[in-house]
């Protein structure tokens, strides 16, 4: 293992810059010994390379350069060592607070039935539950994160702000009954607090790539335990209502009115710390998804552009068009950034890689189509709270995917590092965030509340 470890070193070294042979013998020579000293102070192989080849990096830059890459491929390999072992105390109280987060969220979405406002009852009472579905949970999630990162009270205040803002905006501006401008506001509006628990995650340092690439996974990663547990909610559901229709019992208004939703939310808190508790096991899950779904994604793309060449048929701009497309292509982005972030650095490029680069590619094309089809209707019948939110997401996208295809044609020629994409990748982060934000809170007021 040690062997392989140096060899590596070796490589990296040498591809990276002329060295002698002597000077690198002796710079092995150093690593080995230090090597040596820290795994008699009881440190294992994995741990004592990379300490070693940080200290070697003192006596070499480009030794510290690897140790910077390296130490990030540690990371996925290593349980978080500040997660205390199971059983512990510390993960005992951990559990405790989310699970007791986990109810205070579902008790949350009951309170407004004090006020006579119903769960699934009229359309302005269902649309008060969507534009407010995300601040009945998420407030929670930032409230664990907070809480486990040990968040600074500054930092506390600046969490908290765009959460009040967004109750502000959500249910005091003068919405008209099923306005566009709302249903675009209740959709985006999810997407800037999930950023906005990012900042809790990562202590408050969101400006730091690093923090945000690992914010990056544990996304992907709840995303996995969430769906596994809804999985398991529907099953739940079915043969709940299934033993209570065998002695005559209807359970299905039940359900509908307290289980699902309460389950949906308490379930968003449950994956998270799953998610914390679990991270050494789902690490193996995540790449093994990435690469069964990279191909197929491809393959429906370049299906989809085929058949758009051979019929001649052009994309359809209806608004649920839109936010379907929409959905596909922050999948696909979300899909290409995932693989970057569960990918090894310094492994070598290969076939994998040059298969994201054509899904990167096959998207910009369906991007390009979709960007087209707006502009055409734009031009035709002017401009609608739609037509703008999708005009603004797929320019957004055009750029991220833009970026994404040149910097991996960059890299599968050699001439930009791994890192390179990792940083652009993680660049847009805000950029969504920013243009989010611009939906949920300008939008209204741009166009009167239509």
């Amino acid at each position: 293992m040690l062997d392989d470890r140096v060899a590596e070193w070796r490589s990296y070294l040498s591809r990276r810059r002329a060295i002698d042979t002597v000077d690198m013998d002796e710079l092995e020579d150093h690593l080995r010994t230090q090597v040596a000293e820290l795994k008699g102070a009881g440190l294992d192989d994995e741990e004592a390379f990379l300490i070693g080849v940080k200290r070697i990096g003192q006596l070499d830059a480009l030794s510290q350069e690897y140790a910077r890459e390296y130490s990030e491929r540690l990371w996925k390999k290593l349980v978080v060592s500040s997660s205390p072992p199971q059983g512990g105390s510390g993960l005992d109280r951990e559990a405790t607070v989310a699970i007791g987060l986990a109810v205070a969220a579902a008790a949350a979405i009951r309170v407004p039935e004090l006020f006579g406002v119903h769960f699934g009852g009229s359309d302005a009472e269902a649309a008060f539950y969507l534009r407010n579905y995300s601040l009945f949970v998420l407030p929670f999630l930032a409230t664990f994160f907070a809480w486990k990162r040990g968040l600074e009270p500054a930092g506390r205040l600046v969490l908290a702000a765009p959460f009040v803002l967004a109750a502000v905006v959500m249910n005091l501006l003068p919405f008209r009954p099923g306005a566009h401008t709302e249903i675009l506001s209740a959709l985006h509006l999810p997407m800037v607090l999930w950023l906005t628990v990012g900042f809790a995650y990562a202590k408050g340092a969101w400006r730091n790539h690093g923090q945000r690439m690992n914010y990056v996974r544990f996304s992907g990663e709840w995303f996995i335990y969430y769906a596994l547990i809804a999985l398991g909610g529907g099953v739940l559901m079915g043969f709940t209502m299934f033993v209570f229709q065998a002695i005559g019992i209807d359970a299905e208004p039940l359900l509908e009115m307290w289980l699902l939703p309460c389950g949906t939310v308490g379930a968003v808190i449950v994956a998270a710390w799953l998610v914390e508790a679990k991270q050494s096991v789902i690490e193996n899950m995540a790449p093994v998804l990435t690469l069964l779904f990279t191909p197929l994604f491809t393959l429906l793309l370049l299906t989809f552009l085929g058949t758009m060449a051979v019929t001649g048929s052009a994309i359809d701009v209806k608004r649920e068009v839109l936010i379907g497309f929409d959905l596909l292509l922050v999948l696909v982005v979300g899909l290409l950034l995932y693989a970057i972030s569960a990918r090894d650095p310094l492994a070598k490029p290969g076939i994998f890689d040059r298969l994201q680069l054509l899904l990167a590619v096959s998207a910009l094309l369906v991007d390009a189509m979709a960007l087209w089809a707006i502009l055409s209707r734009i031009t035709e019948f002017g401009f609608t709270p739609n037509r703008v939110a999708a005009l603004g997401e797929n320019l957004i996208l055009l750029a991220n995917l833009g970026g994404a295809a040149v910097l991996y044609a960059r890299y599968l020629t050699g001439r930009v590092t791994f890192a390179a994409m990792e940083r652009w990748q993680t660049a847009f982060l805000p950029v969504y965030a920013v243009w989010a934000t611009i939906v949920v809170v300008v939008f209204p007021f741009v166009f009167r509340f239509r």
